[in-house]
């Protein structure tokens, strides 16, 4: 059958405008004034290839050469004209070397009200050893900044990033849905204060894959107000494990469900899957969550409940946690612990843990059979569980 020419004419014309407008618009941030040499300020360059990149109606890339980029605080903030923008990063994003620049800002780089944004790639790199440094001679210091975060956001991607040596949390998820990490890799060394390498909170819809994290915090924090999470081929260490909490430090808050950790693998960290909630009055609730898959190798704690929360002792003495803890799998766990107790179910005598449930367990100490732990803990125990449930 032939198409009249008129019509053949309009649909190769509709094809092409079809393509002009998917093809993306590229702003180079060299190009609009940024140096690669690590010294010169190119904060002002990359807001300028953000408020370009923000404008188009057509797609956008950001493009970060080779080099070493010296930014301040950016803030990338939308909605945007597009939902379609990637920062491809080549070079690395430097923070500034003296920390009192970003002081108490809390944050470093920030996007914020955006939908379909991707990072691709590049090393942000935080300079945080000197406010580390700082804090562990007991003088008076700024909290720092985290590195990357992301607030009130949708449809986010990053992948084949590297985080090096932030000053406070690496990556925070805050407030979004529908984000997806992936080849993620966090380095900080081992003592570093409150360098967690990702924390998720008030957000949905988060899957954390194919990343090795070593911090000297929780390699993944799981704050409050997270549903449907998921966490795969994760490895951590050094750091403080994977975890739940902490849960329930505000009377009203909202709780975490739905979340899945598999396939992961813990090397000499602090813990390994851990819940934690303060000890005091909440509405808060941790349930449905699936543990599965994972190796530790000479852990503290390699599975812990922890509800009775309380730094240095001040604002819950007394008092019991109002965290409900329910419906928690421990499925396929295995490997060594460098503890005498491997498993620890602490409760709160308010609230105890129901539905815990432990499926082929298999944990020792030196070679020897570990111990279990149970406090206000309620569950089940199937197929081979070492050591012995107390549940």
């Amino acid at each position: 059958m032939a198409y009249p020419k008129g019509s053949l004419v309009l649909a190769l014309l509709s094809v092409f405008i079809s393509i002009v407008q998917a093809t993306p618009m590229t702003y180079n941030v060299v190009s609009l004034g940024a140096k690669a040499d690590g010294k010169t300020d190119s904060t002002r360059a990359f807001v300028s290839a953000w408020t370009k990149a923000c404008a188009s109606v057509k797609p956008a890339i950001i493009y970060v050469p080779a080099g070493r980029f010296y930014l301040r605080q950016v803030v990338f903030s939308g909605p945007c004209k597009n939902n379609a923008i990637i920062m491809r990063i080549v070079g690395t994003l430097v923070a500034p070397s003296d920390y009192r620049v970003l002081g108490n800002t809390g944050k470093w780089l920030v996007f914020e009200h955006v939908d379909g944004v991707t990072i691709s790639g590049g090393v942000l790199d935080g300079l945080g050893t000197d406010l580390w440094a700082c804090k562990a001679s007991g003088n008076s210091c700024p909290s720092g900044a985290s590195t990357l975060q992301f607030s009130n956001s949708n449809n986010i991607v990053v992948r084949a990033l590297t985080s090096l040596n932030s000053q406070l949390f690496h990556i925070v998820v805050n407030g979004c849905h529908n984000v997806k990490m992936q080849g993620v890799r966090v380095t900080a060394a081992g003592n570093s204060p409150n360098t967690d390498g990702i924390h998720v909170q008030l957000s949905s819809s988060v899957t954390i894959l194919d990343s090795k994290i070593g911090t000297g915090d929780d390699c993944i924090s799981i704050g409050p107000g997270t549903t449907n999470l998921w966490i795969e081929n994760v490895a951590c260490g050094p750091g403080h494990g994977i975890s739940i909490g902490s849960l329930g430090k505000d009377l009203q808050e909202a709780g975490v469900k739905n979340v899945t950790v598999k396939t992961v693998t813990f090397t000499e960290t602090q813990n390994g899957l851990r819940i934690k909630s303060w000890g005091r009055p909440s509405n808060g609730f941790a349930k449905n969550i699936l543990f599965q898959h994972a190796v530790m190798m000479n852990v503290q704690n390699p599975i812990v409940i922890d509800q009775n929360y309380c730094p240095n002792n001040k604002g819950c003495p007394g008092q019991f946690s109002g965290v409900k803890i329910s419906d928690v799998t421990y499925q396929d766990i295995h490997g060594t612990s460098a503890t005498e107790v491997a498993v620890k179910f602490d409760c709160s005598p308010g609230n105890p843990c129901s539905r815990i449930r432990l499926e082929n367990v298999k944990l020792t100490y030196k070679n020897q059979v570990a111990q279990a732990s149970c406090s206000h803990a309620d569950g089940t125990s199937t197929g081979f569980v070492q050591p012995t449930s107390c549940l």
